[in-house]
């Protein structure tokens, strides 16, 4: 159908459904007295863990603090390299930079933008410590061909889930097969607190090191000194500054309540986009891997890369906000420049972040707008304007 302009909505790309709840949460830490980590926090790393089937999570300021903090933790730093994809944002690299260690990219899937598990082995040299995947748009990679790489090959391996908190493949859940995983509460993440994140991990020894990292390298914080009267902390490693607050937990808790429905939600209007979108000519979607629960962060569609930036602008003047996640980061200039990477260096990431654009996609989004965001969509693939 043709596009009227009497007819143009103004579609969002997200829209938090925080309110009420969140608001008497946030009301009771004000009553209290510790704002920065306390009890609401522990709260939160106890639902979390549960969640995920995890022995422990840490609450902290964003997954890229847990990226850094695992690799720090399980001893990663200068003269060492990192395995992991192009196919991402670009905070899942310079944690590897502010560890001091290299990362060495590896293209990956042509149908899902996922790491290719199949190419990892050939990029392993004697300075490969660790293999950090990042489960894009909420698929998980395959995790156990990965897994069996690492043990190989003695290395560790680090989940980037920062879209995956539901996620599950062949079985097997976040965090289940790794040293640690690492999630987001960015603004427009399945859970959100506007900024923060979680690292998980089943080994006490990893934990340990983790708390520490997370606050200055402090044995004590100021809640522990409030429950347990007045100690002398002291500094006993190297540290940095990634413990959440109580005012980040107390919006992230009533979430955990209606997680499971949002969830539902997400995946109906996943499979709604599926069935407005499929043959439209020149848009491809991702495909979904079998026994596979997707976490449906992101709605992405690939198209003719040469016409996505027309795609993107026309949708934008249809009232339609869209993103690119991602371009490929290893031409971004900073990397092309300090690494020397080059188009053509990662031919597949490079074609999908080229043809890439995410569409509007939230829990709450009505009905009519995905109708209004698919007949835009096949409009304009079907003219010649694509």
């Amino acid at each position: 159908m043709k596009i009227q302009k009497s007819a143009k909505l103004k579609v969002p790309f997200f829209r938090h459904d925080l309110g009420d709840p969140e608001l008497e949460s946030i009301r009771k830490v004000f009553q209290g007295t510790i704002l920065t980590t306390g009890s609401h926090v522990a709260e939160f790393e106890s639902r979390f863990q549960e969640l995920l089937g995890r022995r422990f999570a840490l609450g902290v300021t964003s997954a890229t603090g847990a990226l850094h903090m695992s690799l720090l933790a399980l001893g990663i730093g200068s003269g060492d390299e990192v395995i992991t994809t192009p196919m991402t944002f670009i905070a899942t690299a310079t944690a590897i930079l502010e560890s001091g260690a290299r990362p060495v990219f590896v293209d990956v899937e042509p149908d899902t933008g996922n790491l290719d598990a199949a190419l990892v082995e050939k990029a392993i040299t004697s300075k490969t410590k660790a293999i950090l995947p990042v489960h894009l748009y909420g698929q998980m990679c395959d995790m156990q061909a990965l897994r069996r790489i690492a043990d190989r090959h003695q290395l560790k391996l680090i989940e980037d889930a920062a879209h995956c908190i539901e996620g599950k493949r062949d079985g097997i859940g976040v965090g289940q097969l790794s040293a640690t995983a690492c999630f987001s509460f960015y603004a427009t993440k399945n859970l959100t607190c506007g900024e923060g994140g979680a690292v998980v991990t089943d080994d006490p020894e990893i934990e340990k090191k983790l708390r520490l990292l997370r606050l200055h390298g402090m044995n004590k914080n100021a809640y522990d000194r409030d429950r347990e009267g007045y100690q002398h902390w002291d500094m006993t490693t190297l540290g940095w500054k990634y413990n959440m607050d109580n005012i980040q937990a107390a919006i992230l808790l009533p979430q955990l309540d209606r997680f499971k429905s949002n969830f539902e939600k997400r995946q109906k209007l996943a499979d709604r986009y599926d069935r407005l979108l499929l043959n439209i000519e020149g848009v491809r979607l991702p495909a979904v891997r079998p026994n596979t629960i997707h976490a449906r962060h992101l709605y992405p569609v690939w198209v003719i890369a040469s016409g996505r930036d027309q795609v993107i602008q026309k949708l934008k003047n249809w009232g339609i906000e869209v993103m690119v996640n991602y371009r490929a980061i290893h031409l971004l200039d900073y990397f092309s420049r300090e690494f020397g990477y080059k188009r053509g260096d990662f031919p597949v990431a490079e074609r999908l972040g080229d043809e890439t654009i995410s569409l509007p996609f939230y829990p709450l989004m009505p009905e009519e707008h995905q109708d209004y965001v698919a007949e835009c969509l096949r409009e304009f693939m079907g003219s010649d304007n694509a």
